[in-house]
């Protein structure tokens, strides 16, 4: 059975962790970039939601290894103002998971 892991800031970390999720609480985007390719490479890892802010400043080339990952899948998760453009993001992932591209509409 795969896990799922919370990679988050220490301000959300208490919410997930009443719910029962495993938390990697990381101070700064720079730690979680550390961090993710470890994840990337668990066996037991199926799901790594990461605080929204820390996904944006990955670099380019972990940004392509989580494109091309198809497990874990690796999904943002809102925190503060700044907004990902999430609903590319599902498309991305539905188009690398069937091999089509699925355009979504509001």
């Amino acid at each position: 059975m795969y896990k799922f892991v919370v990679v988050t800031d220490p301000d959300t970390a208490p919410g997930f962790r009443l719910a029962g999720v495993e938390v990697m609480e990381v101070p700064s985007p720079e730690e979680a970039g550390k961090l993710l390719p470890a994840l990337l490479n668990k066996d037991d890892t199926g799901i790594i939601a990461v605080n929204e802010e820390y996904m944006q400043t990955l670099d380019e080339k972990m940004t392509e290894k989580i494109e091309k990952s198809y497990r874990p899948i690796i999904i943002p998760i809102p925190a503060g103002q700044k907004r990902m453009d999430r609903t590319s993001y599902i498309e991305g992932l539905l188009r690398r998971a069937i091999g089509y591209n699925i355009v979504l509409r509001k």
